[in-house]
């Protein structure tokens, strides 16, 4: 991604462009396949190791909340950071921990069905997220 993307990605959300915040999301960008915030700092931390590590985390946690990125969990409680926003559900090897987004429009319109239908009580959806835990036959790396 070019940089005036990533400097447009900010501004678009409201927020004020600044050298971390364009390190922080260019890393995201690279790294891709949710990584955690520890991998996210030691790639930064390899040409930037002035930018302290709090900074980051603080950058994280704005970009989460001003929809710029996503928080995605593991069955082993591991938090992990997703730079794709659109609708996607997420394959996850128990085994190696791999995360991948999984696409698929029917299983989108079959859950928004499904959940009108149902009507929980006293409980407004927002967003549908599914992960689907298994095992790849090869393990990949993340």
């Amino acid at each position: 991604m070019k940089f005036e993307n990533i400097h447009k990605i900010i501004i678009d959300k409201g927020l004020k462009v600044t050298p971390q915040r364009l390190v922080v999301l260019e890393t995201l960008l690279e790294i891709k396949n949710h990584p955690t915030a520890e991998k996210v700092i030691d790639s930064i931390k390899k040409n930037h190791p002035n930018i302290a590590i709090g900074t980051i985390y603080k950058t994280l946690e704005t970009f989460v909340k001003n929809g710029i990125i996503k928080k995605v969990k593991t069955e082993k409680d591991i938090m992990r950071y997703d730079v794709e926003t659109k609708s996607h559900h997420h394959l996850y090897c128990d085994e190696c921990e791999y995360i991948e987004n999984y696409y698929d429009d029917e299983l989108d319109k079959l859950l928004k069905k499904y959940f009108e239908r149902k009507q929980i009580p006293e409980f407004s959806i927002k967003e549908i997220n599914l992960q689907i835990v298994g095992s790849y036959n090869q393990h990949k790396q993340n």
